[in-house]
């Protein structure tokens, strides 16, 4: 099995609400030897709002988001899915990924009504190459070296790694360049490390995870928070349950679970929930970064682990304790109102058999016809996404009614805060507070991008004032 090595520029962070404008991704055997690559960009969707801080970032232009010469986002998106499914099966690999590149992209399969979960499809695997950047400086002798942010800290942003380790391979924040530096920085480990990039390659299978955490008393989970690395001593506690059969709950052994079984169950619920807490999650089918216990390096600070064995021993012979837990924890998620925003239920369920035919009849349909699916889809995540793309793509399938009122809607999305996607107004007021707090301002780009939300502004508001 070979790898795809990949990667998005995005309009921000919010997933689901924004959307991916630039995607690459090279396709390498199974030593990493580059068998093809592409690169696809698109231009912005009508009811998308760039973040200041991505344009910025991204270097990008809101003349060359508009583009109208470039791809639609739906036409960008198809093609992606072609061309990976043309590749076969394999371990899809990006920097920070399974956090984010591969969210967005999940999403943009969805909202553009394809199967979303391609990458982690049956017979292809999934890993971070963030994770295997760690595992490589925590080795004894690491070929990797991890630079200090401006704050004295050690920093995992690709862009930093890269340039304190020689293998830059173009601008940061462009998704070609980015794509080809982690596939040189997943070379440089698989050569000089061996032995961790075969770890990271066996976490790519979930099923090796999956019997790792189960049978492993003690192992070290790292977790990143804003590029910075937490390790922890962790233990099995209880599956996550049938909402998420490849969650894991795990304990944090250095608190004493003992003491914590004790507490009475609201007690106990309180003392789970916390993001911080005792109990960790981890994902068998997400390569979650797991070390053992006698290969974490001494700065990690663990230094003689017989409490935490002690601890480990006593969670696996009182099994009851765990339970407990993972009652609480889904009780937790079972009081979690649904989200309002279609954009943020893309887990609440699966397309039902009927809904994913109608999906693949969908793209092979004619204006006419697609119109007419949009009537038989059951799941209503489903009709609003294959409404908007009809709006954006085939404005001349609806009636005047319907146009009206989906241009109408249109409009209040991109005017009234809803506590969701990013607004016109929010975005301008960001910019405001971006220029005056020192912010560079390289070409005029965000005064162009203010610009451009001044006149559209005032569009919809002209538009809303007639309806």
């Amino acid at each position: 099995m070979g790898f795809v090595i990949y990667d998005t520029e995005t309009t921000g962070l919010n997933k689901g609400f924004d959307q991916i404008v630039q995607f690459a991704a090279i396709h390498t055997d199974a030593e990493l030897n580059e068998l093809d690559r592409f690169e696809l960009r698109c231009r912005l969707q009508p009811h998308v709002v760039p973040h200041p801080k991505a344009l910025s970032a991204n270097r990008l232009s809101i003349e060359r988001l508009t583009d109208p010469t470039l791809p639609t986002h739906y036409e960008m998106v198809r093609e992606i899915r072609w061309r990976l499914s043309q590749w076969g099966k394999a371990i899809f690999i990006g920097y920070n990924s399974i956090r984010f590149d591969e969210e967005m992209l999940r999403h943009a399969f969805f909202q553009s009504l394809f199967p979303a979960y391609l990458t982690s499809s049956p017979g292809c695997g999934r890993a971070d190459a963030m994770h295997v950047a760690l595992a490589a400086c925590a080795e004894s002798a690491p070929c990797l070296t991890l630079p200090l942010d401006e704050d004295g800290r050690t920093t995992f942003r690709l862009e930093a790694v890269a340039a304190a380790n020689g293998f830059s391979l173009g601008p940061a924040h462009d998704a070609a360049s980015d794509a080809a530096t982690t596939l040189a920085l997943c070379r440089r480990v698989a050569a000089a490390a061996p032995e961790v990039w075969s770890r990271f390659i066996r976490a790519a299978n979930k099923a090796a995870v999956a019997d790792l955490v189960a049978s492993e008393p003690v192992f070290v989970l790292s977790e990143f928070f804003g590029f910075q690395a937490s390790h922890r001593l962790v233990s099995f506690l209880a599956p996550e349950g049938q909402a998420n059969p490849n969650g894991r709950l795990c304990w944090d052994l250095a608190a004493d679970p003992a003491q914590a079984a004790a507490l009475a169950d609201a007690e106990l619920a309180a003392l789970a929930a916390p993001s911080d807490g005792p109990v960790r999650r981890l994902r068998v089918n997400a390569a979650p970064a797991i070390t053992m216990s006698w290969d974490a390096p001494a700065e990690w600070g663990f230094g003689d682990i017989g409490e935490a064995e002690e601890r480990a021993a006593w969670l696996k012979s009182n099994p009851g304790f765990g339970a407990r837990v993972a009652a609480a924890h889904a009780m937790r998620w079972a009081n979690r109102p649904p989200s309002s925003h279609v954009e943020q239920q893309l887990y609440d369920h699966f397309p039902s058999d009927h809904d994913q035919a109608l999906m693949a009849d969908f793209h092979e349909a004619s204006k006419e016809g697609r119109r007419a699916i949009i009537n038989q889809l059951a799941d209503p995540r489903l009709r609003t996404f294959a409404w908007r793309l009809l709006h954006a793509q085939h404005r001349s399938a609806f009636t005047d009614a319907d146009r009206r009122a989906a241009d109408t809607d249109l409009a209040k999305r991109l005017l009234e805060d809803c506590e969701g996607p990013l607004t016109l107004p929010r975005a301008q007021t960001l910019i405001h507070d971006l220029l005056i707090a020192g912010e560079a301002d390289t070409n005029d780009l965000l005064k162009g991008y203010s610009a451009w939300l001044e006149v559209r502004m005032e569009k919809a508001k002209a538009f809303l004032a007639q309806a």
